[in-house]
């Protein structure tokens, strides 16, 4: 069965657009779900679907005759007289076929619908192949308010709304141990499915497995897999920290070089996500080091044995980041605001709030004149004007 995601409308909506219609993220979350349902409710008689796992396929969109393709399409019962929709899964695993695509968006009246594991291949194959041919859509695993949309779980999305709904102790003891999951567990689909603990576990070590053997295998010496894993984990202690590469050098024997090299593959292919620092004052303030952050919940505590405040802190960056981009602020004397949405609204994020918090945030929030503060807490025990449940961003 099918359980829709926030992205499936905007997909849907570029099916009737000339355009390539590309989508990327990280290992299962959901993008091959996401073709598939394109290509049932996709209007265009003539459908095709390749998984490039399959050997034979791969064969196929590796012919350097592109005619021969073409060929062989028609035996499939294809005509090429009127209008085709073809998608293909797991474009990675064939490098030569921006190219394919690019002849045959060209010379013929074809819909194409891609996916692919990582942004870096994207980035660096696509942009030359098919400029001004192509749109990509990226896909993260489930934010919490699409976790309970796959639990079956009746809700209503505040949206951008959140901060103004009022608290409910109602639904905070009807969710609150679903977002004490969402925490622990994160949002891939398979592992909010599961319900036996220790399947979640398996399973999340699974992905990581899969992300480092395959996706970064693939564009690095497959010797390096050993070493990025190490790179992974120590990451993962460091999330919600500034990043000093001169310290995390130091401590994996990887020269600084490696190590931004690294940190910049494992944001492109969605692994991490860095946020940089809002500044007005750079004599006072810190000005360039960014702060970490895991893009899923369940990989970071797969990858380390984060403290509670740690993983609250990471979920919410992953639920607030749908709504804006995000940075922080931090002055040099320590005192820092967590996150501000889109340079407009600032947040605190602490699993017991109490209201000098909110104070506290708003002084340093006058700093760059941002008068919309809140606390964002994980537990009930004190509610009072500005403070946000965590289950209320979704």
């Amino acid at each position: 069965m099918f359980i829709n995601r926030d992205i499936f409308p905007e997909l849907e909506a570029h099916l009737a657009s000339k355009q390539v219609t590309v989508i990327t993220g990280m290992r299962r979350t959901g993008k091959t779900t996401l073709l598939k349902k394109l290509i049932e409710v996709s209007g265009i008689g003539q459908k095709l679907f390749f998984d490039m796992e399959r050997l034979d396929y791969r064969e196929l969109f590796s012919e350097k005759n592109y005619e021969a393709i073409v060929f062989a399409l028609v035996q499939r019962g294809i005509s090429f007289s009127e209008k085709v929709l073809i998608g293909i899964d797991e474009i990675q695993l064939v490098p030569n076929l921006p190219s394919v695509v690019k002849y045959l968006y060209d010379h013929y009246d074809v819909k194409f619908i891609l996916t692919g594991s990582s942004s870096y291949y994207l980035k660096n194959r696509f942009d030359e192949s098919l400029a001004g041919r192509k749109r990509i859509f990226e896909v993260y695993p489930l934010s919490f308010g699409e976790m309970l949309n796959f639990k079956g779980i009746a809700h209503v999305p505040p949206g951008r709304e959140f901060a103004q709904v009022p608290f409910s102790l109602s639904e905070f003891e009807r969710l609150k141990y679903l977002y004490e999951e969402f925490i622990d567990f994160g949002g891939f689909p398979e592992v909010v499915l599961l319900d036996r603990t220790n399947g979640k576990k398996d399973l999340l070590a699974d992905i990581l497995s899969s992300y480092v053997n395959h996706d970064i295998a693939s564009i690095l010496d497959f010797k390096k897999s050993t070493e990025a894993y190490k790179l992974i984990k120590l990451l993962a202690v460091r999330v919600g920290t500034r990043l000093e590469i001169s310290k995390i050098s130091m401590l994996t024997g990887i020269n600084r070089r490696s190590v931004e090299e690294y940190l910049e593959l494992f944001e492109q292919t969605y692994l991490i996500r860095t946020i940089p620092v809002t500044s007005n004052s750079p004599d006072r303030e810190i000005v360039k080091a960014k702060k970490l952050y895991f893009q899923d919940n369940g990989i970071a505590s797969m990858s380390a044995d984060l403290g509670s405040g740690s993983k609250f802190e990471n979920a919410v960056f992953n639920q607030l980041r749908h709504f804006g981009e995000i940075s922080y602020y931090s002055l040099k004397s320590g005192n820092e605001i967590d996150f501000i949405l889109d340079k407009e609204v600032a947040f605190e994020v602490k699993e017991t709030p109490i209201e000098v918090h909110l104070k506290t945030i708003a002084s340093l929030a006058k700093n760059l004149g941002i008068s919309k503060v809140h606390v964002v807490g994980r537990k009930a025990e004190n509610v009072f004007d500005g403070y946000v449940w965590g289950g209320n961003i979704r």
